[in-house]
């Protein structure tokens, strides 16, 4: 019950033992049905529905008002719960046991014709409900992903209270520091010339935490990223903060591990028991079995190298590449020629200039791959049986062969309808590479440059840094990175030697990062943690596929928040006062 002076219960209050008392409501018309001399309003809040019946001959100037309020006229209303006769009773709805008849109504503000219908089954484009945004929170869709994220969030707090961790803020305007994704920058108009930057992450603030001996940390931290959006990414996002010191991989990722299970059991909208423990795939085994460093488990299809097997053979796109990787499709024989040519459309922009394909039946093999192994040696090396489809790409690039089997994997089990609905499946993905090769030669940090190398790699951080692994780790739910987290490097020395294995000099790395390497020298604990996208996880358990559905105000494709038109041009007072010029051509 929420009891203020505009209402004594909400609309989703009223149950059949309220029946006999006098009660008052607020909220909006969801629908109203005119039968002449009486009138049925349903009246909307975010708690639910409550049917309101209006007589002509009792309550006239109330029956006005009734017959006039249109959808979304948001309304006061005063009356007595009464039982609905036994064949009038909604099942449907929570509070249809009961009716409110009323003896006043109170037209609180009105409404024009809404540009959509606030509950219906019809399409309404994603342009007209981000410009209408508030009209668009009120339907049922995006209240429950609304307040599920609130249950969400309100979980995650009282998770690490209870585990001793502190909750605390840190700057929004910091320094520029080379992360991965463009800054966006503010201006100071105190000190002309310079700039802040929006955090993309508390990185370096959290582990300047474990030195000051706050060993576990979190926070609900806004983040800020100028770059290409797409369906789970936005400009400005939620992240769970999350650092412990005195810890190992294993102790970060049981906490996740257990956090998310957890959520995934009692929060989500199709609550499931997460096997436990979750499954360690390293990062190589995750590019060679699922083509991705982030694998969607709910269904099999794992990816088989088969390079030895055809090496040699007559097929000269088999026979000249370094890689060939293969797919088996249960029952995938059934699907037609132009079904399986279509799944070059998806390794084609990972760079495959094909996809091979060979049905197996009892007779042998059909299609252009099988007339090269007519003994049927290749489909028996990937276990296929009559009736399954093999789809294979080849070349010398193994990372293009491991993404573009990696999309076609995703494709075909789409195809074939193999995802069980409403099913999660999690596991972390361990060992990333240090460093990716850079394409000059060089190198880039695969995480952040703060990440821990594995012991044993140590040694080549000199001779061969692109072989160095890491002490990094992915959660990932239904093939959605949920986050990147690592052991941090906690020794000024070892910081040193990855700055210098990316060319990047000790000056320059003093200029950029030197809040940090100093405090790293005053008995820096050993720490780790992660980074979790709160947005990308409360989208999954609301069994959404784009963000923009579980936040309250989201930006466009383009970064444009269309229902206040901005980003928009500054007055030039502005800009003076920030010693800033625009350059000729914009406005």
């Amino acid at each position: 019950m929420h009891s203020t002076a505009f209402r004594t219960h909400t609309c989703g209050d009223l149950r059949a033992e309220h029946a006999g008392s006098s009660v008052t409501l607020a909220g909006w018309v969801h629908r109203r049905r005119d039968q002449g001399g009486l009138v049925f309003l349903d009246l909307r809040d975010r708690y639910g529905l409550t049917q309101v019946s209006v007589s002509k001959d009792d309550v006239p100037e109330a029956h006005a008002a009734a017959s006039d309020a249109k959808p979304e006229y948001c309304l006061r209303v005063e009356g007595e719960v009464v039982a609905r006769p036994e064949g009038a009773r909604n099942d449907k709805l929570a509070t249809g046991d009961v009716e409110v008849i009323a003896r006043s109504i109170t037209v609180l503000s009105e409404s024009p014709t809404p540009p959509f219908p606030i509950e219906s089954n019809e399409e309404v484009s994603d342009e007209v409900r981000l410009r209408y945004r508030p009209l668009d929170l009120r339907t049922a869709r995006m209240r429950e992903n609304i307040v599920r994220r609130h249950r969400v969030a309100s979980h995650i707090r009282s998770f690490f209270d209870e585990r001793g961790f502190v909750d605390i803020e840190t700057p929004i305007l910091a320094k520029a520091t080379p992360e991965g994704a463009r800054d966006y920058l503010v201006p100071s108009r105190v000190h002309p010339g310079k700039f802040y930057a929006l955090p993309q992450a508390p990185q370096i603030y959290k582990q300047i935490l474990m030195c000051g001996g706050f060993d576990r940390y979190y926070q609900l931290a806004h983040c800020f990223r100028d770059e290409d959006l797409r369906a789970d990414r936005q400009p400005e996002f939620t992240q769970l903060d999350l650092e412990m010191s005195f810890v190992e991989q294993e102790d970060v990722l049981s906490m996740l591990e257990e956090l998310i299970s957890q959520l995934v059991a009692q929060v989500a909208k199709h609550p499931v028991e997460l096997p436990r423990p979750w499954p360690r795939i390293t990062y190589a085994d995750a590019m060679l079995k699922y083509g991705s460093d982030k694998p969607d488990l709910r269904f099999g299809l794992e990816i088989q190298d088969v390079t030895e097997q055809t090496r040699g053979c007559d097929f000269k796109v088999f026979a000249a590449a370094g890689t060939v990787r293969g797919l088996r499709l249960p029952g995938g024989a059934s699907l037609s020629r132009k079904e399986i040519e279509a799944f070059q459309e998806d390794a084609a922009p990972h760079g495959a200039k094909g996809v091979a394909w060979m049905k197996v039946t009892e007779e042998g093999g059909s299609g252009p791959v099988a007339k090269f192994f007519p003994d049927g040696s290749l489909a028996s090396a990937m276990g296929a049986e009559p009736g399954d489809l093999l789809l294979f790409v080849a070349a010398d690039d193994v990372d293009l062969v491991a993404h573009s089997m990696g999309a076609v994997r995703l494709a075909a089990a789409a195809k074939l309808e193999l995802v069980p609905e409403n099913a999660f499946a999690a596991c972390f993905v361990v060992e990333f590479p240090l460093f990716f090769p850079d394409g000059e030669g060089g190198v880039v940090p695969a995480h952040h440059p703060f990440t821990m190398p594995v012991e044993e790699d140590w040694a080549l951080l000199e001779s061969a840094p692109e072989k160095v692994r890491a002490k990094a780790y992915d959660p990932v739910l239904n093939g959605v990175e949920l986050g990147s987290g690592s052991i941090r490097i906690h020794r000024a020395d070892l910081q040193q030697r990855v700055f210098a294995a990316m060319n990047l000099p000790a000056e320059e790395a003093r200029e950029k990062f030197a809040f940090l390497l100093d405090v790293l020298q005053y008995g820096a604990p050993p720490h780790g943690g992660i980074a979790l996208g709160l947005d990308r996880l409360v989208m999954l358990l609301c069994g959404e596929e784009n963000i923009r559905e579980v936040i309250a105000f989201p930006k466009t494709a383009r970064a444009v928040d269309l229902m206040s038109d901005s980003p928009s041009p500054v007055e030039p007072e502005q800009l003076d006062e920030l010693q800033l010029r625009l350059l000729d051509g914009l406005v």
